[in-house]
């Protein structure tokens, strides 16, 4: 019927560009620059972000997804990508996330079905 509250969460975060890859909770921050005047101004850092093809071993195929390098280390963490989607929190993978782990989950749950119809045969 309605999504989990936590996905509500995910949609109203600030950071939108976060959404569209895996970014680990990583956002842009703000602070000042002061150099020895002691006049501040604003300034803002972004996330380190790559693009990167990882190999999904559910899917049988690469994936090109936005990261960060935070993400990057976890993945290596957790042994692979399906892991890591798998086992992260909702609101740290955002939308793209959400949407590979259902593919994963959904790979995961046909394969066994599969290699019992070709045990069968």
């Amino acid at each position: 019927m309605f999504p989990s509250s936590s996905f509500w969460a995910v949609v109203s975060a600030p950071f939108k560009r976060s959404q569209l890859g895996l970014f680990q909770g990583k956002t842009k921050l703000y602070g000042n620059s002061v150099p020895n005047s002691k006049h501040k101004t604003r300034r803002s850092w972004l996330p380190n972000v790559h693009n990167k093809r990882l190999f999904s071993d559910a899917l049988q195929q690469h994936l090109r997804i936005k990261l960060t390098t935070r993400a990057l280390k976890t993945i290596k963490k957790h042994g692979g990508v399906d892991n890591y989607l798998l086992k992260t929190k909702p609101e740290l993978l955002g939308w793209e996330g959400m949407r590979l782990r259902v593919m994963v989950r959904e790979k995961q749950q046909a394969s066994p079905v599969e290699e019992i119809a070709k045990v069968d045969s």
